[in-house]
């Protein structure tokens, strides 16, 4: 039999290789401000894309039901020490696919349907999978979120405590995906404990910060701890589950085989070389790099009149209501963004009037363009630019002028990870 003839990606799929070098330049010549996204190392990037990827391995080192695991169980068993390490960690799980299906284990792990569970709402800031009524754990659980205080957009301690009392949640969760506050974990830890909860703290966003050391670590205070791999913690797209080790039996079966099949080995390599990342001094340095830039950026815009939800940022994030601006919504201002060079979201905010689908914020984050090395400089320019653009959002003419000053900008802080463009 002939075997199969290997050419290299251009060759096999010119059509694909041209969209991947495409997303190169797109990656190079834009502000990345999603605080969803990150630029990954070349090391990262490496092992993501190993032949790791051609092994089937279900279930854990030295419990494989397949043979052939000597490597796999190396990577994988190097990857949770690392994380241990890290994030001072009992139990650690690397197996979840996403942030989404560690948080589904964590529900399999200690719920029934139709338990009762608490999280921060959706338009509160919270995500989609503490409890939010069109995932599937609003409606495989009786959900009943907390929200902010109408005034601060803080997150209404009065009230957490007031509806944990009342419903007496089995799972109370603690995270969110756009509030730019620090997380007091030891008041939830408090609730928790009041009405004999499970704590869990969602840490997607954040994990980088958290390893870095600029924000306080749920772990020892909550129960579990779930998290992507991406964002700030600069590692490729997966997620992870850190427990205290009363609960790893119970975490562990419900990852596997509760949720899902073989783990993806790549990614689980990805996740390794990212933990040595982060445990070296460099990472603190940028982590901190992070908190200082949203915190300078922050400061720019609210001196150009804008209106910051809570007033400001711990983290890395920054959210706006740019309708105090003007008539322009969110979608409509990071629409016309992107077409400056400068990538965004759309967002609600607390208590929004408008719909989901055309919020009045938007969501910014500095975790990928700090991994540039860009700093206070590039923050004093980043404000300019979007008083611009969110005074004109429909003059094409200044947004493409903005967007070549982006490029130029761009040009003096090659991005981690892309070789050539």
């Amino acid at each position: 039999m002939t075997a199969l003839s290997d050419p290299p990606l251009a060759t096999r799929d010119p059509e694909i290789h041209a969209l991947i070098r495409a997303e190169e330049v797109r990656e190079t010549d834009k502000f990345r401000l999603i605080a969803s996204e990150n630029y990954v190392s070349r090391a990262v990037l490496e092992a993501t894309g190993s032949i790791l990827t051609n092994k089937y391995s279900e279930g854990y080192p030295g419990k494989r039901y397949y043979e052939g695991q000597q490597i796999i169980d190396q990577v994988e068993s190097l990857a949770i020490s690392r994380l241990k390490q890290l994030f001072s960690a009992e139990h650690v799980n690397v197996q979840p696919y996403s942030g989404s299906p560690a948080n589904l284990a964590v529900y399999l792990a200690f719920c029934q349907p139709g338990d009762r569970i608490m999280g921060l709402s959706l338009p509160a800031g919270g995500h989609l999978t503490h409890g939010w009524k069109v995932s599937i754990t609003g409606k495989y659980f009786e959900s009943h979120g907390y929200g902010v205080h109408p005034e601060t957009h803080r997150i209404d301690f009065d009230e957490v405590r007031r509806l944990a009392l009342e419903h007496r949640p089995k799972l109370l969760w603690c995270g969110t995906s756009a509030y730019p506050r620090t997380l007091d974990f030891a008041r939830f830890r408090e609730i928790a404990d009041e009405v004999g909860a499970i704590l869990v703290a969602d840490i997607a966003h954040i994990a980088g910060l958290v390893a870095g050391g600029v924000h306080p670590s749920p772990v020892g205070i909550a129960d579990v701890v779930t998290s992507t791999t991406h964002k700030t913690l600069r590692g490729p797209r997966g997620g992870i589950i850190l427990c205290k080790a009363e609960h790893a039996a119970a975490i562990d079966r419900a990852v596997f085989p509760g949720l899902q099949g073989g783990p993806h080995n790549h990614t689980t390599a990805g996740i390794a070389v990212a933990a040595r990342e982060a445990l070296t001094p460099e990472f603190k340095t940028y982590a901190k790099a992070v908190v200082d830039n949203a915190s300078l950026l922050a400061a720019e815009l609210q001196g150009l009149g804008f209106s910051l939800i809570t007033g400001g940022t711990d983290n890395h994030l920054i959210l706006i209501d740019v309708t105090k601006r003007g008539e322009s919504s969110g979608k409509v201002v990071a629409k016309a963004l992107d077409q400056a060079g400068i990538v965004c979201n759309s967002n609600a905010v607390p208590f929004d009037p408008r719909s989901p689908f055309d919020p009045s914020g938007i969501r910014i984050g500095l975790g990928a363009i700090t991994s540039r090395g860009m700093g206070p400089a590039e923050m004093k320019l980043l404000a300019g630019w979007i008083d611009q653009v969110v005074r004109a959002p429909a003059d094409e003419s200044l947004l493409r002028t903005i967007a070549g000053q982006v490029k130029e900008c761009c040009a003096a802080f090659p991005p981690p990870g892309i070789a050539v463009v």
